[in-house]
């Protein structure tokens, strides 16, 4: 079938209607998380996995991806207003968004900005729906070296891309590396870092690991730093951009779309990168750059265009090629797993239902989303006015229960809770948390075709290189690594 059968078959899907509960369901919390500072998509994905448990595999997968994008669009309410990023991705709106509110202009700010990414992340959709089978069928030809490799490409990319240091990021990924290893040897079968402990025969359960990491660790840290949440006292009205401002800033919003979905496609690439180089490329080409910092629209319009583009293009490579590229779309990974269904080119063969079902639920995740973001402000923004310390009780009684019900046991609520406290410290002294989870789910992936690879060719190393496909990712991957090696001697010879 083409393109358009397959679409028309996918909103049969997704119009159901648990189906449209669901993507509304999604849509809503999502905005929700937005809006309320400490508390971002990867956490909130976390707490709802054990809720998952019981729900058709569509359904969950449009419910967690209508969360991801969804806070996308709430992040902004409270960069614009509050200066506080309710999401990391929005960091950057916080710029221009609260100058122009102290301007007079929040309404302004907050119409461009659920506009602009209602149009990215409409023009992220359809580039999924033209890249992602494509690539599919691409990714069929590959054997276990070419999909060893490009697990390992994933992982320093996700590594190089990660916000703080590649050296932390890189001490990350090799403990995500180990965790990833606790069990049972895939191949024979020898216990491997279990010390004794017959609960970790199966390995570290994630979904318990992500709600203390995320969720525990997420309430501790907001929880000792002090609540400010004044919100900036200034007129809603006016939340259609004028024709000035579209004048001003269409073309950055068409350039953060295109510039956003490619960085989103790239594990451990995402929407924070993609709005942070979408303003530094505004800024560039303005002929005013000087305005920047100071209330420019193009400032608010650019990097929020830009995070919901990525957003809805990091589904590519999760549903394509079976790699996660950031923490959110690694709880996505695992829902799938949960339900029996492996990611990767097999998924359009096996569930066409669920992979065009998803990408029809975000043409109308998208829709919904602007119809709730403009009439439902004044919602948003007294929403912001609960107390933190609310917020923390529901979810830290969440988080128990959750870990609880995974296997009725209190050794995972004991586990939720040493990672509660190891994400903590991890956050504490700046150690980045995406490259550990990606490598504790794509360690094993990693393991698995490396085995296959070397027992197909008798233990021959060269079988990597002996393929086109696979040296070629090996060289990217090679390249890569090197970068921050050579961007240091640069530095040394400049200097």
């Amino acid at each position: 079938m083409g393109l358009f059968e397959n679409l028309a078959n996918g909103f049969v899907v997704a119009l159901s209607a648990s189906n449209l509960f669901y993507c509304a369901l999604g849509a809503i919390l999502g905005t929700a998380i937005g809006v309320l500072p400490g508390l971002g998509p990867p956490a909130t994905i976390a707490l709802l996995l054990p809720v998952t448990f019981r729900m058709e595999p569509v359904s969950a997968v449009i419910m967690l991806a209508g969360i991801f994008y969804g806070a996308m669009y709430g992040g902004s309410t409270t960069s614009i207003l509050l200066n506080i990023p309710g999401e990391a991705a929005s960091v950057v709106t916080c710029l221009d968004g609260y100058k122009m509110a102290r301007n007079g202009r929040a309404g302004a700010a907050l119409g461009i900005s659920a506009i602009g990414s209602f149009i990215a992340g409409t023009l992220g959709v359809l580039g999924v729906s033209l890249m992602a089978p494509t690539l599919a069928s691409f990714a069929l030809k590959f054997g276990p070296p070419e999909y060893c490799c490009l697990v390992f490409l994933g992982l320093m990319m996700a590594i190089y891309l990660s916000e703080e240091s590649v050296l932390k990021g890189l001490m990350m990924g090799a403990l995500g590396l180990l965790l990833g290893t606790v069990g049972l040897d895939p191949v024979d079968g020898i216990p491997r870092f279990t010390f004794g402990v017959n609960r970790l025969m199966d390995g570290v359960d994630f979904v318990v690991m992500a709600m203390g990491l995320f969720g525990i660790a997420e309430i501790l840290c907001n929880l000792e730093a002090p609540e400010n949440r004044e919100v900036f006292k200034t007129s809603l009205k006016g939340l259609l951009p004028t024709l000035e401002d579209w004048r001003q800033c269409w073309a950055s919003v068409l350039r953060g779309s295109v510039l956003g979905f490619f960085i989103g496609v790239l594990p451990g690439g995402g929407a924070i990168i993609s709005s942070f180089a979408s303003y530094a490329l505004e800024k560039r080409l303005s002929k005013h750059p000087e305005r920047f910092g100071k209330g420019a629209i193009e400032g608010v319009a650019a990097p929020e265009a830009a995070n919901n583009a990525a957003s809805t293009s990091s589904f590519i490579p999760l549903l394509t090629l079976g790699i996660p590229g950031n923490a959110s779309i690694a709880m996505i990974f695992v829902a799938l797993m949960i339900h029996g269904i492996r990611p990767g080119p097999l998924l359009l063969q096996e569930h066409p239902d669920l992979f065009w079902g998803v990408i029809a639920s975000m043409y109308i995740g998208n829709a919904l989303l602007l119809a709730l973001n403009l009439p439902l402000i004044n919602f948003w923004v007294r929403m912001l006015k609960v107390p933190y310390q609310y917020l923390a009780v529901i979810v830290v009684v969440v988080c128990v229960i959750g870990a609880y019900s995974v296997n009725n046991s209190a050794w995972d609520i004991g586990m939720m809770v040493f990672f509660g406290i190891l994400g903590y410290l991890l956050r504490k002294f700046a150690f980045p948390a995406s490259p550990f989870i990606l490598a504790m789910i794509l360690g094993p992936m990693l393991e698995k075709t490396l085995q296959q690879s070397l027992i197909a060719s008798g233990g021959d190393f060269m079988t990597f290189l002996n393929r086109p496909i696979s040296a070629s990712l090996l060289l990217a991957a090679g390249l890569l690594m090197l970068t921050p090696l050579a961007k240091s001697l640069w530095k040394k010879q400049k200097g």
